[in-house]
């Protein structure tokens, strides 16, 4: 649902959008609200902190439209406004602009252009929202949380965002490029670094295509994590994807070794503490995931021989009617005190 906050201080105009957009509204795919000038609006944006358009006109009582767009980006940078005016001159469309409008409309408004504008803001902000999103959950930045951050973030929500903990369900995988140390020792640093990254492009090509994020690098090996609906198959079946592309990785020649790329694999899922961890005195916390089944998912990993994709029981009875597994014993791991009873994931 798109929420959109109409600022203008014609009191029609809120009975002829909810009129035009009935069908809509009435459909949960638009939720209007509504203010009579700018200082009204900034007190909607606070209430309202998920909306994602305004629409606002320019000559209205109290705080202009022009001044309300100087506003918001101190009160959200995110939300993207556009102006609804029968002002349609030059000046007042750069003037618009410059103060950070994403689109201008003239007044009579056209409803259908109104819809289209709607639509296309809407997707900006989505898009705009995704990109906060995945560089805080891809750790492509380091975040180093102090007053220069926290004010490229201003955004209220983001900035609770950055410092709050929580309990997930998701599922982690490690992979381990095998064999790949030996082959250190042999080769040049600048073969060995080019060689690791096509790998790497490859492992985290499919990571993305089941909507999985990269948490971390680690050497030779990725960590990767996946939440929302069904993310346990989403992950078994990027292991399965990326052990399938490897295949066709042809054996290379490092001097007197011949190397062919595969992976070991292991994954488990289940409750994991989500936040972000690290140093406070240097002001540096990388947003990952910590617990007992990520340290569990490394110790599968660990213990995989190239090719395997290793799970636990309590993961199998999960994955058992999507997925062909085959029992493979039982494993003394590192910090456990009995046993663990693992399972390979075959197609």
């Amino acid at each position: 649902m798109t929420k959109i906050l109409v600022v203008d201080d014609e009191a029609d105009l809120e009975i002829l959008v909810k009129q035009k957009f009935r069908k809509k509204i009435r459909e949960n795919i638009y939720e209007f609200v509504f203010a009579q000038n700018g200082e009204e609006a900034l007190l909607r944006v606070n209430e309202h902190p998920d909306l994602a358009v305004v629409l606002s006109d320019i000559n209205m009582p109290v705080m202009d439209g022009l001044t309300l767009l100087s506003r918001l980006a101190e009160v959200s940078p995110v939300l993207k406004a556009v102006v609804v005016s029968a002002y349609g001159d030059m000046q007042n469309i750069r003037t618009a602009m410059n103060r950070g409008a994403f689109d201008f409309i003239t007044k009579p408004v056209d409803f259908d252009d109104l819809e289209l504008t709607i639509e296309k803001t809407a997707r900006h902000v989505k898009q705009i929202q995704d990109t906060i999103k995945a560089i805080k959950e891809n750790n492509i930045l380091k975040m180093y949380v102090d007053e220069n951050v926290l004010n490229f973030m201003t955004h209220r929500e983001a900035e609770q965002t950055l410092l709050k903990n929580e309990i997930v369900d998701a599922s982690v995988m490690f992979i381990d490029v095998c064999g790949f140390t030996s082959i250190t020792e042999k080769a040049p640093a600048n073969q060995v670094i080019e060689l690791l990254n096509s790998l790497f492009d490859k492992i985290v090509k499919e990571i993305i295509g089941q909507n999985g994020h990269v948490d971390k690098f680690m050497g030779d090996a990725v960590m990767a994590v996946f939440r929302g609906e069904y993310h346990l198959d989403r992950a078994i079946d990027a292991a399965l994807a990326i052990r399938e592309q490897l295949k066709d990785v042809a054996e290379i020649q490092f001097g007197d070794i011949l190397y062919k790329p595969q992976i070991s694999t292991g994954i488990n899922s289940g409750e994991l503490v989500s936040g972000n961890i690290g140093s406070a005195s240097l002001k540096r916390l990388d947003y990952t995931v910590i617990g007992d089944v990520v340290n569990l998912a490394q110790r599968l990993q660990g213990v995989a021989r190239p090719g395997q994709i290793l799970i636990t029981a309590e993961v199998y009875n999960k994955a058992k009617e999507s997925f062909s597994c085959t029992q493979v014993g039982e494993f003394t791991l590192k910090n456990k005190a009995n046993p663990v009873l693992i399972y390979e994931v075959l197609e």
